[in-house]
């Protein structure tokens, strides 16, 4: 069989002490799974999924400021990455980008939120470390040096584990998923040239520059 365009490339993460990358097949989300973020955006403290396309994930230390938004927010997150049987292979630190602007348009709306969550360059992912998946530990994000989040992994109303089991009840997760998994409070807006550092214990750092 012969495709009638080039096959589309998938994205990869780099995996820490390995030559090898991690190929991205898809990516869910979980919103509202620490309590003070759902507060601090007006809503109620229950999970909820979405879905980000996997050209979203990015690992340049340069990420482009999005077209139509003059409201991009950062959210820092524990990101799952799943082999075989859906099992967790390893974790990484990532950053899911919103054009908030633009999500809260659809919620006034009572529409789907993709305009807002689910755009090329969404997804900032760092190094992913294989190995056991972190219950609790700091997590936290700096803009230009300046702390914006902080909190622990322990606050997660659905835990990883707990977010995977959800999640398999509407879908057969396979391996090259990538999970994240919630934010805690504290979320802001970007700016082009602003500098970003987003770590939680355990886990390689996340920088980058939006540009």
């Amino acid at each position: 069989m012969t495709d009638i365009i080039p096959t589309p490339d998938l994205p990869h993460l780099p995996i820490e002490g390995d030559e090898r990358h991690f190929p991205v097949r898809r990516i869910f989300c979980i919103g509202r799974n620490y309590a003070d973020h759902a507060k601090e955006m007006g809503a109620a403290a229950e999970a909820i999924f979405f879905m980000k396309p996997a050209d979203a994930v990015i690992t340049s230390p340069r990420v482009p400021y999005p077209q139509g938004t003059s409201d991009l927010h950062h959210e820092v997150e524990l990101v799952l990455a799943l082999g075989d049987g859906g099992a967790i292979m390893g974790c990484a630190v990532g950053v899911d980008l919103t054009r908030r602007d633009l999500q809260a348009g659809m919620k006034a709306k009572g529409g789907p939120w993709e305009i807002g969550k689910s755009f090329e360059n969404s997804a900032p992912v760092g190094l992913l470390r294989f190995g056991p998946v972190p219950e609790r530990g700091k997590i936290s994000l700096k803009v230009n040096g300046v702390r914006r989040q902080s909190g622990d992994l322990s606050d997660m109303i659905l835990a990883p584990r707990r977010v995977l089991s959800e999640l398999a009840r509407y879908f057969t997760l396979k391996p090259g998923d990538l999970v994240f998994t919630g934010t805690p409070a504290g979320v802001g807006p970007l700016q082009r040239d602003d500098r970003v550092k987003a770590e939680i214990s355990g886990l390689p750092p996340l920088e980058f520059t939006i540009t």
